[in-house]
């Protein structure tokens, strides 16, 4: 009796990290999540600046200081710059038709996403962690 031995070959895209590979259904519901919820964190932001007094340095931060308004501004912040990455790599994929430089493009602007984001996730910590009390210029 001869038995085979079946392998499972991962495709090569998947592995490269250069295409769909059956994930395509998983990339859409997660823009469509955070399509939503940009669009809901977004409505609150403007909602919240209306309501401040004024729009000065010194209102705008010790708003910002506060945790009702720190977390829900890094949740739009994280939500903002995923939905980015995502819209971002879906515009390479279908345009960039070379592999070399499609992997390049999906790779620099997912450095660039992280690098912006982490920078104004971190600017938000220093003001609310500076409890409002952050110098201007």
């Amino acid at each position: 009796m001869k038995t085979e031995t079946v392998v499972a070959k991962t495709p090569l895209k998947k592995v490269r990290g250069l295409g769909s590979a059956r994930s395509g259904a998983h990339h859409w519901w997660l823009e469509r999540l955070t399509s939503l919820s940009t669009l809901l964190l977004f409505v609150w932001f403007f909602v919240s600046l209306v309501r401040l007094p004024s729009l000065d340095h010194k209102m705008v931060t010790t708003w910002l200081a506060d945790p009702l308004a720190a977390v829900p501004m890094l949740l739009l912040i994280v939500s903002t710059f995923w939905h980015l990455k995502l819209g971002m790599q879906v515009v390479i994929e279908d345009y960039v038709h070379e592999e070399g430089m499609k992997f390049f493009s999906i790779t620099l602007t997912n450095f660039l996403v992280i690098a912006v984001g982490a920078l104004a996730f971190f600017s938000v910590l220093m003001i609310a962690f500076a409890g409002g009390s952050a110098t201007h210029g």
